[in-house]
């Protein structure tokens, strides 16, 4: 049982890490809440799930792990297990962003927060059904 805490801790602390890295309070369970669900395209978490992932009370499941590590931009196994390979490996994914992306998100900064929660929901919205969608073949 030792172990499963430790592992819980570990996460924990790498997890406020890259939130404080990254510009974000890592002692916030609303603001990682919050920020969590504006990326995953499922059901949204609570403010009590996100404070016992803070605190080593639980580590989160495969799929919420995966939105972690890329929004975070950290590989996903080392976010999960630590190691050697430290969060420098995983490249900016907005490096790609083209001229069009990069206005669209200067657009939606002019928005007010009620309305940019819109704009989150329906991108959210809009992701789901198409990673529902079945995939055509040729």
């Amino acid at each position: 049982m030792a172990k499963i805490s430790n592992e819980r801790d570990q996460f924990s602390q790498r997890l406020q890490k890259l939130l404080r890295d990254s510009h974000h309070s890592p002692d916030s369970p609303t603001e990682l809440a919050r920020e969590f669900n504006i990326r995953y395209p499922g059901p949204p978490i609570t403010v009590h799930a996100a404070r016992k992932w803070l605190v080593g009370e639980a580590i989160p499941t495969q799929d919420k792990m995966r939105t972690l590590a890329d929004w975070l931009m950290v590989p996903i196994d080392w976010l999960r297990f630590g190691g050697e390979a430290g969060h420098h490996e995983v490249p900016n994914p907005a490096a790609n962003a083209s001229s069009l992306d990069i206005k669209l998100i200067a657009d939606m900064q002019l928005l007010d927060e009620h309305h940019k929660q819109i704009v989150r929901e329906v991108v959210r919205i809009l992701i789901r059904i198409t990673r529902s969608k079945p995939s055509s073949s040729a």
